[in-house]
């Protein structure tokens, strides 16, 4: 059976889009799953927040190009049964490059099909960069699933319908009929501030089931834990973040159909 690939995509920055690819990866991960994750942003983000190096080449820029492949570009975390495919600032310019490709779409689809299917991992993660460009519409195409951090402010409900609008283009147009919405993850909560709580509100009121259950709280600790190349869970394991990242990757995992090990 194929692997889900899970995207995680907000074309608006600063939402937790990374922070949670790296944390949700990693906690699935210590729940007994093999899990790839793919740092698709050319900030390269998610690998440095796991402690690894961007190194020239590394990327999938090659690969997308049609130079190489993906399986040769996995490399092994500090975190048990987490794998990475690093990311590095060449990507920037592959945005360009695809757009002489026919398939310019399905570019990623393909590369990852391998990789979905050698059963060597149980779930893909893709942390898209934060835009709607060709790389975050690969990764759309490429996908299973859709995960849409938003941040609990008023501006968030403008970023998913854009998001929303896409995801029923893609289907609507025959690119990815069978991608669907995973969940919303409210992230960066503040728990004192009636502002925090009225936003999660709203958006419960607007998507209903949609909306996982947990909240990530917004927290110094889980703001430091990347500059030490380590997920949360390893940085501080009994922090309310930590909690909060282990409780959504039940959470998902349950709506994956992937119960925990």
């Amino acid at each position: 059976m194929p692997a889900p690939i899970v995207a995680i995509a907000n074309q608006k920055g600063g939402v937790g889009k990374t922070t949670t690819s790296i944390n949700l990866a990693a906690c699935i991960a210590a729940a007994g799953k093999r899990v790839l994750l793919v740092d698709l942003d050319p900030q390269a983000n998610a690998t440095s927040g796991l402690g690894l190096e961007k190194l020239e080449g590394g990327s999938l820029y090659g690969p997308l190009l049609g130079e190489g492949n993906a399986q040769e570009r996995v490399r092994p975390t500090h975190c048990e049964r987490l794998s990475l495919i690093p990311s590095e600032v060449d990507l920037c310019g592959v945005e360009l490059d695809l757009g002489r490709f026919e398939d310019r779409l399905m570019r990623l689809s393909g590369l990852l099909a391998p990789l979905r299917d050698g059963g060597e991992f149980d779930v893909l993660i893709l942390d898209c960069p934060p835009a709607l460009g060709l790389i975050t519409l690969n990764a759309l195409a490429a996908s299973h699933h859709l995960l849409v951090p938003l941040q609990c402010e008023y501006y968030a409900l403008e970023g998913i319908s854009t998001i929303r609008r896409l995801l029923d283009q893609l289907r609507d147009g025959g690119v990815n009929p069978t991608l669907n919405l995973l969940g919303v993850v409210m992230t960066m909560f503040d728990g004192r501030t009636r502002l925090s709580q009225q936003v999660v509100a709203e958006v419960r009121q607007h998507f209903g089931d949609a909306v996982f259950s947990t909240v990530i709280p917004r927290t110094t600790r889980l703001a430091e834990a990347p500059s030490f190349g380590k997920p949360i869970i390893q940085y501080d394991p009994y922090s309310a973040a930590s909690a909060a990242y282990e409780v959504l990757a039940n959470e998902v995992l349950a709506r994956l159909g992937l119960p925990a090990s």
